[in-house]
C-alpha cells in the first residue's frame, strides 16, 4: 500500500486493497464525461472516540439523482452504498477527520459518447482531510468572467464532473489575477456561486444567498447552514436573487459546502467585507457546524451517521 493512503477502498462491491483496486486505461475517457461523484465529510470525536458521517442519507440521495440526470443505471442499493461506506471507515480504523467520495461512472461495453443505461461502476474512496473550521483563515474572492452553467445547459444542481470545468475555469482565472478563489454569475448577470462552492452574506442580521433555481448545486451543507441560522440563531433567511454589488457592501460573506465548509470571505473584487475579519455570524454558524460534526452537544442528532470505529477495534482485539 502507497504511504497515506488507506488500507481499502471499496470497488463495485467489495472491499479491495488499495493497490489491487486497478481499470485498464482505456476507462478514461467518454466513460468520465457523465461520471458523477458525491463528497462527504465525517469527522472525529476525540472524547467520545467515535467518528461521525455528516448527513450521510441526504448525501447519498443527491448521489442517485446525478445518476438519474446523467442515465446511470442504479446498480447498487443506496441502503447497500452507505453501509459500505460506513464499513470502509471502520476496516480502515478511521481516527480522524476524513473526506468520502463515492463515485459512479458508465463502465463495461457502454462506455460510447452517448450511452444510456448499461453498467454502472461504483468506486468508493477516503482520505485524510483536516476541518478548518474556527482557523479565522480568510479568503479574498473575485467575481470571474466566466458565467456559470444553466440549467438550459447541463444541471448545476447535480454533482457530475463534468460541471466541474466550469467552477475549475473560474478558480485558475482568479488565481492569475492574485485572488484566492472565484464567485461566478448566472446566465443573468446574478450570483450564482463560488468555483465549488455556495455563497451567502449577512446585511443588517438577515442571512441570504441565492435560490436553488440560480444555478447552484444543490448544497448539503448549505441547507444545513440554512436551517441553524433560522432556527438557532433567530435569523431571517432570504433565498433569493442576488446582485454582485450587495456583496461589495455586506457585512459578511462566506463560502459554504463539503470541502468548504464555512470560508469566510474578507474581500469581494478588492471592497473589504466588514472588518475584513470573520464576522459574528459567521463566527456562530463555524461553532454551531462543528457541534453538528463532532456531537459535542447532541445537536441535530438526525445529522449524524456514528461508525462506531472503537466498537469496531475492540471487537477485532
Amino acid at each position: 500500500m502507497a504511504a497515506g493512503n488507506p488500507t481499502y477502498l471499496w470497488w463495485n462491491g467489495q472491499k479491495v486493497a488499495w493497490d489491487d483496486a486497478t481499470v485498464h486505461v482505456t476507462a478514461l475517457g467518454w466513460s468520465t464525461v457523465g461520471a458523477i461523484f458525491e463528497g462527504i465529510r465525517a469527522y472525529w470525536n476525540a472524547e467520545q472516540e467515535e467518528l461521525y458521517v455528516f448527513r450521510l442519507d441526504e448525501h447519498m440521495q443527491r448521489f442517485r439523482n446525478s445518476m438519474k440526470l446523467v442515465h446511470l443505471a442504479e446498480t447498487h442499493d443506496m441502503e447497500q452504498l452507505k453501509d459500505a461506506i460506513v464499513d470502509l471507515l471502520r476496516a480502515n480504523e478511521t481516527r480522524e477527520d476524513t473526506y468520502i467520495r463515492p463515485l459512479a461512472f458508465r463502465g463495461g461495453s457502454s462506455r460510447g459518447f452517448s450511452a444510456i443505461g448499461g453498467e454502472t461502476e461504483i468506486l468508493i474512496n477516503t482520505h485524510s482531510s483536516a476541518s478548518h473550521l474556527l482557523s479565522g483563515d480568510g479568503k479574498h474572492a473575485c467575481i470571474s468572467s466566466w458565467r456559470r452553467i444553466s440549467e438550459n445547459v447541463m444541471p448545476p444542481r447535480i454533482k457530475n464532473l463534468s460541471n466541474y470545468r466550469n467552477g475549475q475555469l473560474a478558480n485558475q482565472e482568479a488565481a492569475q489575477n492574485g485572488y484566492d478563489l472565484a464567485i461566478i454569475l448566472n446566465e443573468n448577470g446574478k450570483v450564482a456561486e463560488g468555483g465549488g462552492a455556495c455563497i451567502a452574506f449577512v446585511r443588517d442580521d438577515k442571512l441570504i444567498t441565492p435560490g436553488v433555481t440560480q444555478s447552484i448545486l444543490e448544497s448539503i451543507t448549505r441547507d444545513a447552514l440554512l436551517q441553524l441560522a433560522a432556527n438557532e440563531l433567530g435569523l431571517t433567511v432570504e433565498e433569493r436573487e442576488v446582485d454582485r454589488t450587495e456583496l461589495y457592501i455586506a457585512d459578511e460573506v462566506f463560502m459554504m459546502g463539503t470541502a468548504a465548509e464555512i470560508t469566510p470571505v474578507f474581500s469581494v473584487d478588492r471592497y473589504q467585507v466588514g472588518n475584513g475579519d470573520v464576522g459574528p455570524i459567521t463566527r456562530k454558524l463555524e461553532e454551531l457546524l462543528d457541534d453538528c460534526f463532532r456531537g459535542k452537544s447532541g445537536l441535530r442528532p438526525e445529522w449524524r451517521t456514528a461508525v462506531g470505529v472503537a466498537a469496531a477495534s475492540a471487537v477485532a482485539d
